[in-house]
């Protein structure tokens, strides 16, 4: 078959592999969709990640597909069904699952390769997170979930109340996410976004931001906030990009008494600035969030069948599995913001 590896800081190789076959429990899943990611573009970028994979790898995460084969053991379960299949499962034994903490799992299982042709899926997300693919949603938007499922794990976290007002900061895929997601709440609040291409900004309008911030034009995020906010910030941020700089502006852009989910994961051994008096006296809140659990996987399958919001706004024009290098330099220049890799022809 051919697939991705991912051998170091842009070194992305397509390399024809033998057909994975399934052990026992697990399953083996023909490729439809496989969606890129701002988490691959980070991971291509820097050559590794904390917690996911380390090259030389199989790459990408995120995807949906067809079952065509079934290891021994495996039950409920058909060659043929449609299936889209989490990147991870917890152990249900730690310390944390023993709390429902699943995120911090000590002993995560993780899986990585969507961007191949054949998926191998180990017994414990076979068990805990392979979910049927809903009648009437088609394979791009089914490869949605995982990341989808982070989104609603930080919504969960954030400590949003009825009437808040939450800046998101970051308009790739996953802080407009969290603009539909938030809007799907019901709760009343004001939803404003903050980044810098203007396109995706309307993709944020579309999608339920009342305020928008294009950075380039403001060039004091903090202030433009403040004046918005009787000079006290928001209730709630939600830090997306990833970068040190944006989670010490994600700080400042709070009011006394809020919330800052740093949702964003930075590099390796970076580390940021606190204003130590502030954070004490105002009573902030800074919370790390990451990965998703079971439950959200299954809530963000039901969020995209539920046709309620245009996700696939989010998606650009499908590339096949050949234009994979081409595409992440694409993203790199922020050209396109999610694409649809599809491993067959097209």
């Amino acid at each position: 078959m051919l697939a991705a590896l991912l051998y170091g800081s842009e070194d992305l190789r397509l390399e024809t592999l033998p057909e994975p076959t399934p052990g026992p429990g697990e399953v083996v899943v023909k490729i439809r969709t496989a969606t890129t990611c701002g988490t691959d573009l980070k991971v291509w970028r820097r050559g590794g990640h904390a917690r996911m994979l380390n090259p030389p790898t199989l790459f990408g995460h995120e995807g949906s597909g067809d079952i065509v084969a079934l290891g021994e053991g495996v039950t409920g379960w058909r060659v043929g069904d449609r299936v889209v299949a989490n990147n991870s499962a917890p152990c249900q034994a730690c310390f944390f699952c023993q709390r429902q903490e699943f995120s911090l799992c000590t002993s995560l299982t993780f899986n990585n390769g969507t961007f191949a042709e054949y998926l191998r899926v180990p017994a414990p997300i076979v068990k805990q997170n392979l979910l049927r693919i809903p009648p009437g949603l088609d394979y791009d938007l089914a490869a949605l979930t995982e990341p989808l499922a982070c989104v609603l794990h930080g919504v969960d976290r954030s400590g949003i109340k009825p009437g808040d007002r939450v800046l998101i900061i970051g308009d790739g895929a996953i802080g407009l996410m969290f603009v539909a997601a938030l809007q799907r709440q019901d709760l009343d609040i004001t939803v404003m976004l903050a980044g810098g291409h203007d396109q995706r900004l309307a993709i944020g309008k579309e999608l339920g931001a009342q305020v928008l911030f294009n950075h380039y034009q403001t060039p004091d995020l903090t202030q433009a906030v403040t004046a918005l906010t009787e000079g006290w910030g928001v209730d709630v941020v939600i830090e997306a990009t990833g970068i040190p700089q944006v989670w010490e502006q994600a700080i400042s852009c709070t009011r006394p008494g809020g919330i800052v989910n740093l949702f964003g994961g930075c590099p390796r051994t970076t580390s940021i600035q606190v204003d130590t008096e502030r954070l004490h006296y105002s009573e902030l809140t800074l919370k790390g969030v990451f990965h998703n659990t079971p439950a959200h996987v299954r809530s963000a399958l039901e969020f995209l069948a539920s046709s309620q919001t245009p996700f696939r706004l989010l998606l650009g024009e499908p590339h096949s599995l050949t234009d994979l290098p081409l595409v992440f330099e694409a993203m790199r220049a922020r050209q396109v913001l999610k694409v649809p890799i599809y491993p067959g022809h097209l």
